[in-house]
């Protein structure tokens, strides 16, 4: 087990092709840290380096105190686990478990061990001698972490290890990687798309875009306070939605004007968007946070809804106004279709403002 750290990583293919720009993190001994974003924000590229399957362009990639720049991956004692298996399909399981330490020429009795015991720890002890073709999805991922967990790394790496598999598998995986990781200790750096997979998964979350660490911080912190608008709407399901307003007043008090509509604000965020001196906002509202009704409501604005969408036990609805569309979660029993007249409303201490200019939050 042993920490790790980027330190102004770049990786620059040319002609303009930067996919990872000046990248600091520090990731803590035996943390379990996930890389998100959308594909082609940086993050595999991120892990490919910290791999050794990538060379950086420049900064220093630093295992405990050792700069690993120039190691070759046989060398960094890490343990790397794709999205697709690879394993050897005219071999059994135990085989493909055995032949990483039978390649680091490990004795026979210590190769057993490990096996056994990387396979009751999966519960896959009884799947040792079938072949890949035999397993189901979920048994073949298992065989595929073990073959990882009996090389006794430093550091894990997942590049998005469970996204082919079934929803209701992949529930399942995301419980039993996060024990597996909580019981073995070992540093963890976990590639995703999936904000759900970070969520759940990760002690820390980072989140990247365009190449560009937009925010490191636990996932309740990048939920509750998103370092800017993008990680706002990327991170949460249902996400965020952002409306454009202008500062405003009303009879002397501060404001925000939405179109034709108006929005008095508390004493807490008039003063804050008073000490920003921003007159331009995004501001964003999450769907449980928002009230949609067929009925007037107190401070409510007019709208129409877009769309309907049955949740389970609630309904979201997506209503329009003007050029904006905000989401608001609803009972079962809500009644309206789309199409149809209506009224929303929100707390304005449960909104959140952003700079419209750079998107950056404004500072509590």
């Amino acid at each position: 087990m042993v920490a790790v750290s980027f330190k102004d990583v770049w990786k620059d293919y040319g002609s303009g092709a930067v996919a990872v720009k000046e990248l600091n993190m520090n990731i803590k001994d035996g943390e379990f840290v996930s890389l998100l974003g959308p594909s082609g924000c940086g993050k595999s590229t991120s892990l490919r380096m910290l791999a050794g399957l990538e060379h950086i362009s420049s900064g220093e990639i630093i295992f405990g105190d050792k700069v690993v720049n120039k190691l070759p991956p046989k060398d960094r004692d890490i343990a790397m686990v794709f999205e697709n298996y690879a394993l050897y399909p005219h071999k059994t399981i135990y085989e493909n478990l055995a032949n990483p330490l039978r390649q680091a020429k490990v004795p026979a009795d210590e190769i057993k061990r490990r096996v056994t015991e990387a396979a009751e720890l999966l519960e896959i002890e009884h799947l040792l001698e079938r072949r890949p073709q035999e397993l189901s999805g979920g048994q073949k991922q298992r065989t595929a972490i073990g073959r990882a967990i009996v090389r006794q790394p430093q550091v894990f790496l997942f590049d998005e290890p469970i996204a082919h598999l079934d929803a209701k598998l992949r529930a399942r995986m995301r419980s039993e990687l996060k024990h597996l990781q909580y019981k073995l200790g070992v540093t963890t750096v976990y590639v995703t798309h999936d904000q759900l997979e970070a969520l759940t998964m990760a002690d820390r979350i980072a989140v990247m875009n365009d190449g560009v660490l937009q925010q490191f911080d636990t996932p309740q912190q990048v939920y509750e306070n998103p370092a800017n608008s993008w990680v706002a709407t990327f991170v949460g399901e249902p996400g965020m939605s952002l409306m454009e307003m202008e500062m405003t007043s009303v009879e002397g008090d501060m404001a925000l004007a939405f179109g034709s509509e108006t929005i008095k604000l508390d004493q807490k965020s008039a003063a804050r968007l008073a000490a920003a001196g921003k007159i331009n906002l995004l501001v964003g509202v999450r769907p449980d946070k928002a009230s949609v009704s067929l009925e007037p409501l107190p401070n409510g604005i007019q709208c129409e809804i877009y769309s309907r969408q049955l949740l389970g036990a609630d309904v979201l609805v997506e209503v329009e106004i003007g050029k904006s569309r905000v989401r608001a979660k609803a009972d079962t029993s809500f009644g309206g279709n789309v199409g149809t007249p209506c009224h929303l409303n929100f707390l304005s201490e449960n909104l959140y403002f952003f700079d419209a200019e750079d998107g950056k939050v404004i500072p509590q």
